[in-house]
């Protein structure tokens, strides 16, 4: 006799995918954010994560992200601040909020991509930029505001150093990564409460440079026992120290 069955219909194989957590939905810039934390791990090694595929649920049974600008990631952060992201990313490890390009002049974020996709390093090129965006006075210098939240930060329009929250979120270096012509970062505002952080910011590693290199700037707490800072690291390499990155969605596939 024979034991198959014939006109079976065989179970196709399906992906088993990596479950992933989203942040709370965040608006900005007059749309909404769906975010995964990756990490912690080099930024490069998080931005390849990211590409990769995941399940959340039923609504979004496959999906991918991209790294989220500067400004995107502190919308992100900044919701509920205190029981999300601070347990979760600041505290034990540090949040690496996107791409910089630290010169003589002062701090590139968010760089435009050129044809091929790689991000814009050239600063002749990048200046080429500024005549089209916002420019705005902050102490004795410029802020430079264009498109996809690109930012230029001029080294006098911002502290280095500790200082008290007052201080750092009316600078031009909170203004440009939070991309914002207020005179306020307020999400920045948000995040370096007196509640969160009674001794205030510490802006790490944003010298002038005589070279021009890209980093990667990472936002973390004090770790000793007496300190309570926001950290403001501009030295974080990208490819050396670990940390979080957070990935906005760009794709999934509806439920059938």
């Amino acid at each position: 006799m024979n034991n198959q069955l014939s006109g079976m219909r065989k179970a196709q194989e399906r992906e088993m995918l990596p479950e992933v957590d989203l942040f709370p939905q965040v608006e900005y810039a007059g749309r909404k954010i769906d975010s995964a934390k990756f990490g912690p791990n080099t930024y490069s090694t998080n931005i390849d994560s990211m590409r990769k595929k995941y399940f959340h649920s039923k609504d979004l049974p496959n999906v991918t992200f991209k790294p989220l600008s500067t400004a995107e990631s502190l919308a992100v952060v900044c919701y509920d601040f205190a029981n999300l992201a601070k347990p979760q990313i600041f505290n034990p490890n540090w949040l690496q909020a996107g791409r910089i390009l630290r010169t003589q002049d002062g701090v590139w974020a968010n760089l435009p991509l050129d044809k091929e996709g790689k991000l814009i390093t050239d600063e002749n090129v990048l200046k080429t930029y500024l005549p089209k965006a916002q420019k705005i006075k902050v102490g004795t210098g410029h802020i430079y505001l264009g498109d996809n939240d690109f930012g230029f930060a001029e080294n006098e329009t911002f502290a280095r150093g500790v200082q008290d929250c007052d201080t750092f979120v009316k600078g031009g270096l909170a203004r440009v990564l939070e991309h914002t012509s207020e005179q306020v970062a307020k999400n920045f505002e948000t995040i370096a409460d007196r509640k969160n952080y009674i001794e205030g910011v510490n802006v790490l590693a944003f010298n002038p440079v005589k070279e021009s290199f890209l980093r990667v700037v990472s936002l973390y707490s004090g770790r000793s026992v007496s300190s309570s800072r926001l950290i403001v690291l501009g030295n974080d390499w990208g490819d050396s120290d670990g940390g979080y990155a957070l990935g906005g969605l760009v794709s999934g596939e509806a439920s059938a």
